[in-house]
């Protein structure tokens, strides 16, 4: 079979004007073209269409991945070609892919196979420079921030308690703790310092959550950079920083329209990480497709656990959202790896091993149905590999767990492989449902009941456990009257506690809190759990070392 690049390379592809008029009645006035294939969608435009009626909305989630992952942005992609297929008005929304999983462990976040969305490495690689004005943007405050220092720190800024990062679009380990200001007064005052990824920014989150450019401005002036020495917090609003950064976000809030290999819409805008951060497209993407659209198809990353609980808790919370159905993406093989089979066996038939798996997914169906009131169905990826009786097997524990569950062979045959799914959400669309959207808490819990409701709720877990420097930072926060925001919670995407070893359903574990930080400008708070970083490092043979140039300027072996 031909690999992902070499399949969207010999792809045709349609002229973004054509797909944007034809599917979506935008008139080639409202675009901004970048190249022929890929355009923003002008905001005014957009917000014109605020008095339309909108779609239904279609919340794409997974049980808990293995290492390789379960195809759950593929299965996103497969579903809106068959549902594009039948003749529905249908638009994806996806997250822009990280150059740092790109280059590093994962490979690119275009789909693959059959079910992918073009230009495949302009989206892969710099697309349309949304990252790169996030980072500049949040670099730019970082700088006024020791500028404000150096030249008399109007502001009494306790340089010690300065939490605003810098950030860059690559996994480097080296640069998650340094020291700025080296080199003599002139330079500035010297302090600790360090660097996240831009997908795991709080300007990432907050360029996800915005609605406007006015709503940009509001929570870019939120943003807390540190503390005076009275102990007051100090907001990019208080440094003057919120118009420059705005000017830099100006042109990135537009979304970008895309399509697939198949000619549906895409909206491909915002990629915050699910296990970092909040793990959603943005606001305005969903939001304007629901506006364009009759049913739009998105993702919240990872297993449900993390991505569907914070597409829930916060992106729903916060906009106003609601999904109308969701569907749960599991494999075969992730089944059987979640009931014991190590990773070089999983290409082995093994029914009982896929009957054991079956508590992770059991799960994650509960947390949608139950916990959160959102019908579901389940995709079962298929892969080459899976024998009938594996697949048989899955939909009888499925369908024994009170859901209905469709093989997808989209990966391999396209939007014709999804239809079956495609059907099963359209039913699952039309058929009320006795079920009641709900969050997983209220707002006026206290922050630590917040996590405590997440772990018990949703993770299985039996208590939760604050490191010192954790406990003092979460009851700052909460003395500083930020306690009504949600709970954003950083852990491992492998296992429903936080440890990545703890495969299938564990109960009675502990979520151990390691760190706390506040996003005030995204309007949540982060609780990071057990070993994760907010800057990855590479792995010991990083995808980079795979990439290549040929003379003739094809990108070689981006998958």
């Amino acid at each position: 079979m031909l690999s992902d690049i070499e399949i969207a390379t010999a792809a045709p592809v349609r002229p973004i004007r054509d797909v944007a008029a034809e599917t979506l009645g935008i008139e080639e006035r409202h675009l901004v073209p970048y190249g022929h294939d890929k355009a923003k969608v002008d905001l005014a435009y957009l917000a014109s269409l605020a008095d339309r009626p909108p779609g239904r909305l279609v919340l794409v989630t997974a049980m808990s991945p293995t290492p390789a992952g379960e195809g759950k942005t593929t299965t996103l992609i497969g579903l809106t070609d068959a549902l594009h297929g039948l003749g529905h008005r249908a638009v994806a929304c996806l997250r822009e892919p990280s150059m740092g999983p790109v280059f590093g462990m994962k490979g690119g976040a275009a789909g693959g196979g059959y079910s992918q969305v073009v230009p495949m490495t302009d989206i892969n690689l710099h697309f349309t420079g949304d990252f790169a004005a996030l980072a500049a943007a949040n670099n730019l405050l970082a700088a006024l921030v020791d500028n404000h220092v150096h030249h008399g720190n109007e502001l009494d800024i306790d340089v010690r308690t300065v939490t605003w990062k810098r950030v860059l679009d690559t996994n480097d380990r080296a640069l998650r703790e340094v020291v700025v200001g080296l080199g003599g007064k002139i330079n500035g005052f010297p302090r600790e310092d360090g660097f996240d990824i831009v997908v795991a920014s709080e300007l990432m989150a907050i360029f996800c959550l915005t609605e406007s450019w006015a709503d940009l401005k509001r929570r870019l002036a939120a943003i807390v950079v540190g503390y005076s020495r009275a102990g007051t917090p100090v907001t990019a609003g208080d440094l003057g920083a919120a118009g420059a950064m705005a000017v830099l976000l100006r042109d990135a809030l537009s979304p970008n329209l895309v399509q697939t290999l198949e000619g549906a819409p895409a909206f491909v805008h915002g990629g915050p990480f699910a296990n970092i951060a909040h793990g959603c497209s943005s606001v305005l993407a969903t939001r304007s497709a629901l506006r364009l659209a009759d049913v739009v198809v998105t993702e919240a990353g990872f297993g449900a656990d993390l991505g569907a609980e914070k597409f829930v808790d916060i992106k729903c919370r916060l906009s106003g959202l609601r999904p109308d159905v969701a569907v749960v993406v599991a494999t075969v093989r992730a089944l059987k790896y979640h009931g014991g089979v190590a990773v070089p066996d999983l290409g082995r038939e093994d029914l009982p091993a896929v009957e054991a798996g079956m508590a992770n997914l059991r799960r994650h169906l509960h947390n949608v149905q139950e916990v959160w009131g959102i019908p579901c169905v389940v995709a079962v990826n298929r892969f080459p590999g899976d024998t009938d009786a594996e697949v048989a097997l899955v939909l009888e524990l499925v369908a024994s767990a009170g859901a209905t569950a469709f093989p997808a062979t989209h990966f391999t045959d396209g939007g014709v492989g999804a239809q079956d799914l495609a059907k099963g959400v359209l039913h699952a669309l039309d058929d009320p449902a006795a079920t009641s959207f709900s969050l997983t808490y209220p707002d006026d819990l206290a922050l630590a009941d917040k996590v405590e409701a997440v772990a018990t709720r949703v993770h299985g877990a039996g208590s939760v456990s604050w490191d010192p420097k954790a406990r003092k930072q979460l009851d700052r926060i909460e003395k500083d009257g930020y306690h009504d925001l949600p709970v954003c919670i950083a852990k491992t995407q492998y296992s429903f506690s936080t440890d990545p070893r703890q495969l299938g359903a564990p109960t009675g574990h502990e979520l151990r809190v390691r760190e706390v930080r506040l996003a005030a400008g995204a309007g949540f708070v982060v609780v990071i759990c057990g070993d994760m970083m907010t800057m990855p490092g590479l792995p010991r043979s990083p995808a980079a070392l795979r990439i290549d140039l040929a003379d003739d300027g094809t990108i070689l072996n981006l998958s």
